[in-house]
């Protein structure tokens, strides 16, 4: 029974994989009846608070809101580079065991480099006064010890916590000999530890607030308490996001246990800002200043509320030209990180050409990115949809359609005999839909003998007011007085053959800013072209 109950409590593996799992607060795992009572400790954990320049206050304290914690903590980062570094050989190695060290897990989270390594010291009843002094020089310089607080721990309860403290204890302790452990924090940390250590008894936490909830976060991500960075992440989720909490929660350290337990924050996060910003062009000086982590968020969206992509492309050049002045530095960002989210398959073939002569843009990454997207456009509409499925369930969605404001175009030009051009537009069922009962819907610009011209489809009344029906239209973009004639034919494909049938053909003169069309293309009302037996939706 020993070794059994030995091996449940001692493997932080099955803790991690089922504390959670189990529930919060209150859940069988609930052991705050112990937490600092001798009756049920083994071991006793003594904190020495460090205090220098930067150490003042607890993270949290005194910062009222995230934005508060944000430069309270980037004060304290640009203060610790300019403090001396840990010197390790004034204390003896054996008696140290550092979170930095190489006998520490990859997993263990030491990216994190905000604070400084901490070090866990395993002490001896022998009065080894000698030993004692090399530790106490182990120091950070200008810090001094500011406070010392013992509290009683159960070694067991702790290591199924934590891989931390789980190798620490682990680490040929003798039980009989040596049962004191001294941990070194900050004082800016001494809050976030209690807080911390309580959780790790008693599966809950007494703060509520997000500065608050960060501190502990940090702690946990430091000391490789998953179920709390878990906990932690779940509370921050179910407070209400802004701006500044969004991209605090992408900034957060990435190493690999913190990236697996605050996913769903950052994940929420992603989705706030894609969701606030998803209509860029209202909020377009707040957007050009978000960081990186920001706009990629934005970006990553399908449904951002945009003209084209071609406006997608023109906006991250803004962007980057504002963030990045120095073009090697420009190149690298939009070649390595933000050109996976311009959908370059959707931009028109006029903007493509200019993407090849774009100087923000290394020759060879422009060229590649055009080619891949040419290549797209030519392929047979199912092999396109086919290729956006496939990406659909992975990061990348450079072949997914965004809701553009103005609809995407596959457009063939000819020269000769005459000048002429073939235009492809497709709208799926559900976008039809959306147009009852008198709503339009624009396609991208496509040119003709140097004019701009475009395709509107409308949902309107027929011409005797007595049923709805589906109209489409074609019309020139305005550019002043010029007048220019052209023969035009309206088609659409139809079951069962699925070929292109002609509806009507004509000549028309345009002036700037006029249309021509048919308030009814296929002469039934609109409940029998939206019905589920329409002829004229296919592959749906």
């Amino acid at each position: 029974m020993k070794d059994q109950l030995n091996s449940d409590l001692f493997d932080p593996r099955n803790e991690m994989d089922s504390d959670y799992s189990r529930g919060s607060a209150g859940s069988g795992g609930d052991f705050g009846f112990a937490f600092n009572d001798s009756n049920f400790s083994d071991r006793l954990l003594r904190i020495e608070i460090m205090g220098g320049p930067s150490d003042c206050l607890p993270d949290g304290e005194g910062c009222t809101s995230i934005a508060d914690w944000a430069r309270h903590r980037k004060r304290r980062r640009e203060d610790m580079k300019k403090e001396n570094v840990l010197d390790l050989s004034l204390c003896p190695e054996e008696q140290v065991l550092n979170d930095g060290q190489p006998d520490m897990d990859d997993a263990a989270g030491c990216e994190n480099q905000d604070e400084e390594a901490v070090a866990m010291v395993e002490e001896t009843q022998s009065g080894d006064e000698e030993a004692n002094s090399n530790e106490s020089s182990w120091n950070m310089a200008c810090s001094t010890v500011l406070r010392v607080k013992t509290l009683h721990i159960s070694s067991p309860i702790l290591a199924a916590k934590s891989p931390f403290f789980y190798k620490l204890f682990s680490n040929g302790m003798r039980e009989s000999e040596q049962r004191h452990v001294t941990l070194r924090i900050n004082a800016s940390e001494e809050a976030a530890l209690m807080e911390l250590l309580n959780f790790m008894y008693s599966n809950t936490l007494s703060v509520t607030t997000a500065p608050a909830l960060l501190d502990v976060l940090m702690a946990a991500d430091k000391f490789e308490v998953a179920s709390c960075m878990r906990y932690c992440s779940r509370l921050l989720r179910n407070l209400p996001m802004t701006p500044e909490s969004a991209l605090l929660y992408l900034d957060l350290p990435s190493s690999v246990l913190m990236g697996e337990a605050v996913q769903p924050l950052t994940d929420a996060a992603k989705q706030y800002l894609a969701s606030r910003y998803k209509d860029m062009t209202k909020f377009q000086e707040e957007v050009t200043a978000l960081p990186l982590a920001g706009i990629e968020a934005i970006l990553s969206s399908d449904d951002l509320q945009i003209a084209s992509e071609d406006a997608v492309y023109d906006f991250v050049l803004k962007w980057a030209r504002t963030q990045y002045p120095k073009l090697e530095d420009r190149r690298e960002v939009l070649g390595s990180r933000l050109a996976r989210f311009i959908r370059f398959p959707y931009m028109t073939c006029r903007k493509l050409k200019k993407v090849l002569t774009c100087n923000d843009f290394d020759h060879e990454v422009s060229s590649k990115l055009v080619l891949e997207a040419l290549f797209f456009k030519a392929e047979a509409p199912h092999r396109q949809r086919s290729l956006a499925a496939e990406e659909s369930a992975t990061l990348n969605r450079r072949f997914i359609e965004r809701a553009y404001k103005y609809r995407p175009v596959k457009v063939v030009e000819f020269e000769l005999p005459r000048q002429q051009c073939v235009v492809y537009l497709d709208l799926k069922r559900e976008e039809c839909a959306n147009l009852f009962p008198s709503g339009r819907v624009y396609s991208q610009a496509f040119h003709l003998g140097g004019q701009g011209f475009f395709l509107s489809a409308h949902c309107n009344m027929d011409q005797q007011s007595s049923f709805h029906c589906f109209g489409l239209f074609l019309g020139m973009q305005e550019k002043g007085s010029v007048s220019f004639a052209v023969d035009y034919e309206f088609a659409a494909r139809s079951k069962p053959t699925e070929e292109i049938v002609s509806k009507y053909k004509g000549n028309y003169t345009f002036t700037g800013g006029k249309a021509v069309g048919y308030r009814n293309l296929f002469a039934i009302p609109w409940t029998s072209f939206m019905a589920e037996d329409s002829l004229y939706f296919i592959n749906v």
